[in-house]
This record gives structure tokens, C-alpha cells and sequence, in this order.
């Protein structure tokens, strides 16, 4: 008889018995199932379960939050009891993805395809943020940076920041690897064909429209066809585009080539096919596509930046809800590498920031224990970036803290909008989320953050006292 045989039976009860289990596996922290009917979920039964702390459907997954160490155990003993195989995350993953419409399943690709880099891009931001304090004027002495006044850290702020660029300049690459696994080629073509798009031979993307201007872009004449001979830096669209139809290639070949030949033929011909399509149609196309989308954000902010910002901020977290925020770090990284920075990013900042304020309000406005716990950690979770327990485990459960955080996201979105506040780079999606922003535009910044966390906490509590909810 197993420790936790009780509270299993009760979840497995809770999510519409084993009969309703397509698949289960387990991350660090939760159960993952792919079910076949989320609607014969008992969501109160099953929070109300001393083990759980919390449930959500996410990209087809209903996943229940247990708790670092002791989901294991759970686990085991509920395979133990139901019988039901183990499963692999991937397959928990395909078994959820069959489920998706056409939308759902493009915003999972790219979700999958980002996710895997964001620590690269997480810690480049970071590094750049010590960069950004030695260099940035006014912050330690008026008018100058650190570094003007004392010469001697100059060479150590240059090495911070080509350590910190090193993510983004090669940025095709961390794309070209997880874009081509997870299109099912081989991860090493796509990082040779990341790298490709961003070789020194090729004219820097961020000169092509100064060299565009002198009229002095390098070409390739191929038998009278003009190539221009230019380099994708920071650029998103042509390395995605181009990972797709580098795997289809390869796919295609190693089903008609034989064994023997592979080695000698299947990576260098998928990757000459491909090279060819990227610098003669893909990468012009996408391109002038990213540069579109670009100039569409940037003139809604420019024309209308409250209203821009008010809505972002607002609507940031229910994003969150249905998976489509990860669409959006595209924009980003382009917004970054056309603009020289993203003034979306530091959005992102305050709804997470909102969220963690709503329910650690809850902690204090809650009468039950387990409730109380749970808004506390979840609440520290959101302020360093991470605000799904938040959301999931507290927020959304009450709805009013969830709308309050959202209320204090966008009024904070629109204040930082209209100071023009931008990121050079992404960060963690928090409280440390400063070390991101521009050095002269940390006072808005900050009091954008005040905002994002005294209005949801003040509106949340005062709600609170007229719900029956904080049992």
C-alpha cells in the first residue's frame, strides 16, 4: 500500500476515472495527462485534494500541479494502481496535439520551437543589463557612465557585452537547431544553416539600410540573376521558414536514398537546396514579411500608444491562458533587431509583475491555510517571471483577482508605453526585469512597476471583502 494511495485514487476519481486517461507522464513539478474528455473533470474535488496545488489545460494537456520531489511519487503509484503505461512527454505531446485545430497546433510549433532557446536569450538579456549599468550615462555619475569615469572597467563592460550579443548575433543558429528538431530533421543541419544565414562574408543585417542608401549592397551574380549577398543578424522569419523546408528536404531524400549513400548525400544536397532557396527567395520574402509586421506594431505604439499599451497590458495574461503569448516573442527579437529595442517586452514585465501582487493579496485576504500557501509561493513565482502556478493555482480559481491583475497590467502598460520605456534585450519577465531596460528609462519604468503592484494587490484585497470565497 503506497504512501499517497488515498489522495491518488481521489485524482484519478476527480479526472473522470482511468477509463478518461489517454496518456499521463510528470515534469519537475506536475502530473501531465492527455484525457479524452477534460469536461468530466471535477476541478473542485480535485483541488480540494491535500496533495494538489493546483490544475490547468494548457495545449491540449490537463496538468495538475503537485510539488518538486513528491510528483514522482504520485506518479508511480498511480501507474501502480491504474495500470495505464508510462508515457513520455513527447508522446503525452502527440497524444495532445491531435486534438488542436490549425491555429492552436501553429502556436504550439512555435512554442515549442522558442521555449527550448529562451534560456540563451533569458541570460544574454541579463548579462546585457550589467552592460547596460556600466555603460548607460547618468546612473552612477550625471552625464557619464561608469565606465567614462573610470576607464579601467571599459575592457571588462566590452568582454560582458560581446559574451551577452553572442545569443542574439547567432541567434538564427539557437532558431535553426530547435526549429529543424522539432520539424523532425537533423538538429546539426539546422544549427549549419542558422549560422549560414548569419556568416562573416555576408553584408550585417543591421547595415543593410545604410548600405542600401549608399546604394553599396554586395550581390552574387548568378548567370545574370542578382542575389543580394546580405545576412540575416536577429532575424526570426527566414531561419523559421527555411528549418521547415531544410527538414521537409531531408525527409524527402532519406526515403529515396539507400543506406549506403546517405552520409554522402542527404545533408549536403538538402543543405545546397536549401542555402540556395533561402538567399533567393525565402530570406528576401521573409524578410520584407518581418519588417512588415514590425512597422504594424510600431505605428499602432506611435500613433496610438496609450490605447497600444492600455490593450497589450490588459490582454498579456488572458494570452498567457490560451498558449498565444508565444507568439509574440517573435515580434520581440524582431522589434529588437529592426528598432534596437521592444517596447512589448516590458509589458510582458507588468502583467507578470500584476499577477503576483493579485495573489499575494490573496494570502492576506484568505482564510484557509492551504489557500494561503499557495497564493504566497506562486506569488514569488510571478515576480521572478514565472506566473502560471499564480495564474492557474489562485487567480483564474476566483476570477476577481485575475481581472484585477489585469486591470493594473494595462493602467502600468499604458504609463510605460507613453514614456516610450524599451528593452535593447529580454530579460526575466519580472521584478529583475529593470536590468533589461534602457538605464534612461528606468524611472518610468520602476514607476510602472509601483503601479502593476500596489493596483491589483488594492483592488484584489478590497474585492475581496465583499466575496465568500477567502474561506
Amino acid at each position: 500500500m503506497g504512501a499517497y494511495e488515498q489522495s491518488v485514487a481521489k485524482i484519478v476519481e476527480a479526472i473522470g476515472g482511468k477509463e478518461n486517461i489517454v496518456a499521463a507522464t510528470h515534469c519537475v513539478t506536475r502530473l501531465r495527462f492527455a484525457l479524452k474528455d477534460e469536461g468530466k473533470v471535477d476541478k473542485e474535488a480535485l483541488e480540494s485534494i491535500d496533495i494538489v496545488k493546483g490544475s490547468f489545460s494548457a495545449n491540449g494537456q490537463f496538468q495538475v500541479v503537485i510539488g518538486q520531489g513528491l510528483v514522482d511519487k504520485v506518479y508511480n503509484e498511480m501507474v501502480e494502481m491504474t495500470g495505464i503505461g508510462r508515457a513520455t512527454k513527447q508522446e503525452i505531446k502527440d497524444a495532445a496535439e491531435a486534438k488542436l485545430n490549425p491555429l492552436q497546433r501553429a502556436i504550439k510549433t512555435l512554442a515549442d520551437i522558442f521555449i527550448p532557446i529562451l534560456p540563451a536569450i533569458v541570460t544574454a538579456g541579463l548579462l546585457m543589463g550589467i552592460n547596460n549599468i556600466l555603460t548607460g550615462p547618468g546612473i552612477f555619475y550625471e552625464g557619464k557612465s561608469f565606465v567614462e569615469v573610470h576607464k579601467e572597467w571599459a575592457d571588462l563592460a566590452s568582454m560582458i557585452n560581446l559574451i551577452a550579443n553572442t545569443a542574439f548575433v547567432f541567434l538564427p543558429g539557437l532558431i535553426g537547431w530547435s526549429a529543424v528538431t522539432k520539424f523532425g530533421g537533423s538538429p546539426l543541419l539546422g544549427i549549419v544553416l542558422g549560422l549560414m544565414l548569419v556568416h562573416p562574408d555576408l553584408l550585417n543585417a543591421w547595415g543593410w539600410g545604410a548600405a542600401k542608401e549608399k546604394g553599396e549592397i554586395p550581390i552574387w551574380n548568378l548567370f545574370g540573376f542578382e542575389v543580394q549577398k546580405v545576412g540575416y543578424q536577429g532575424q526570426v522569419l527566414p531561419v523559421l521558414v527555411a528549418s521547415y523546408v531544410l527538414a521537409k528536404i531531408e525527409q524527402f531524400l532519406r526515403k529515396r536514398i539507400p543506406d549506403a549513400f546517405q552520409l554522402l548525400l542527404v545533408a549536403p544536397l538538402a543543405l545546397l537546396i536549401t542555402g540556395f532557396l533561402a538567399f533567393i527567395a525565402i530570406g528576401p520574402i521573409t524578410f520584407a514579411i518581418g519588417n512588415a509586421i514590425t512597422n504594424v506594431f510600431v505605428s499602432i505604439f506611435d500613433n496610438v500608444p496609450a490605447i497600444g499599451g492600455f490593450l497589450y497590458g490588459a490582454l498579456y495574461a488572458p494570452l498567457v491562458v490560451t498558449g498565444m503569448h508565444h507568439t509574440f516573442l517573435p515580434v520581440d527579437l524582431q522589434l529588437i533587431a529592426s528598432t534596437g529595442g521592444t517596447f512589448l517586452w516590458p509589458i510582458l514585465v507588468m502583467s507578470n509583475v500584476a499577477q503576483g501582487s493579485a495573489a499575494l493579496a490573496m494570502m492576506f485576504a484568505a482564510k484557509d491555510e492551504k489557500l494561503k500557501g499557495l497564493s504566497f509561493t506562486s506569488a514569488v513565482s510571478a515576480y521572478l517571471g514565472i506566473t502560471e502556478p499564480a495564474m492557474f493555482g489562485v487567480n483564474l480559481r476566483f476570477r476577481y483577482p485575475f481581472i484585477s491583475a489585469m486591470t493594473g497590467a494595462a493602467i502600468a502598460g499604458m504609463f510605460i508605453t507613453l514614456n516610450k520605456v524599451i528593452a535593447p534585450s529580454i530579460g526575466v519577465g519580472g521584478l529583475p526585469g529593470f536590468l533589461s531596460i534602457v538605464p534612461q528609462k528606468w524611472a518610468p519604468f520602476f514607476i510602472g512597476m509601483a503601479i502593476a503592484i500596489i493596483v491589483p494587490f488594492a483592488l484584489t484585497f478590497v474585492l475581496s471583502k465583499f466575496r465568500k470565497e477567502n474561506r
